[in-house]
């Protein structure tokens, strides 16, 4: 089962070019820390901004090094239904695990068309699928009945929800029960959001704060009082790797902590000076700086 922490990795560069070498550094650090699986070119990972060479180098990266020890869930989502069917295909054949389809964006398909997208994906390959429901940035909503409707497919195992909205936790555990994976991808709401039938987070924070995010998971099924403590403990570090557009406060971290440069790719910018000093002051507050 895919469960715990999960991590969106970023993705390191030098002089705007993939650094393959950063890249086995960050993930070698996740083995090492007790991360439960990685999600190589999401949104985090600046997908929007890589190349096709650079998406599938990448994930073969993640599965060169991860060698079956944790989950390697790769992102292959696109607002082409073709180049995502594409790009999952490829990482199937690359060793993945498992996929994450974030619904298309701009584009704004209705529920048929959301359902037919994921089935085509579905139908092409033989790996779980992860729905990844985002709508502050793909602007359309995956409805519970879609979702429902999609699980009866072979490969649909569950979703990463960043929605947002906690009840959605005990709706769609209502409609598709226990067996269907859910995983928030708000780090700030994964202790209310595990509380109501979640099982762990495919996050931001866990790039920075790998040992913390994995323990906090632990503890949110053991030990649910040094669950709440560590939330404490991540909190400022939630809110403020998200005061500016992930993942550029989150590289900055990584940067200030030695893990790779602070780079990101245009559209998006280095942060600002304010910025610089709240992420500062909540790595210290975590105390990992």
């Amino acid at each position: 089962m895919l469960k715990g922490s999960i991590v969106a990795l970023i993705t390191p560069f030098d002089n705007n070019n993939l650094s393959e070498e950063g890249y086995i550094k960050l993930i070698n650090y996740h083995l090492d820390n007790g991360t439960n699986g990685l999600v190589p070119g999401g949104t985090t990972g600046e997908s929007p901004t890589l190349s096709h060479k650079e998406h599938r180098r990448i994930i073969e990266i993640a599965v060169k090094e991860c060698k079956g020890k944790i989950p390697v869930i790769a992102g292959t989502g696109s607002n082409s239904t073709e180049e995502a069917v594409e790009l999952s295909k490829f990482a199937e054949n690359a060793g993945s695990d498992a996929l994450l389809v974030v619904t298309p964006y701009y584009n704004k398909p209705t529920q048929e068309g959301l359902y037919q997208h994921y089935k085509k994906i579905n139908d092409n390959v033989g790996i779980p699928i992860i729905i990844y429901n985002i709508p502050s940035r793909s602007v359309i909503d995956m409805s519970v009945d879609t979702m429902a409707k999609l699980y009866e497919l072979k490969n649909i195992k569950g979703v990463k929800d960043a929605t947002g909205d906690l009840n959605r936790v005990n709706l769609q555990l209502k409609a598709m029960g226990r067996e269907f994976i859910q995983l928030t991808g708000n780090d700030d709401n994964a202790l209310e959001f595990n509380k109501r039938g979640g099982v762990g987070a495919i996050g931001v924070t866990a790039n920075i704060a790998a040992k913390l995010s994995s323990d906090f998971q632990k503890a949110c099924v053991k030990d649910i009082k040094k669950a709440t403590e560590l939330d404490k403990l991540l909190q400022p570090l939630h809110t403020s790797l998200f005061i500016e557009s992930n993942p550029s406060p989150v590289k900055y971290a990584a940067s200030l902590l030695n893990m790779c440069k602070p780079d990101v790719r245009l559209p998006l910018v280095e942060i600002r000076e304010e910025t610089k000093k709240k992420v500062s002051e909540a790595l210290k507050v975590a105390k990992l700086l």
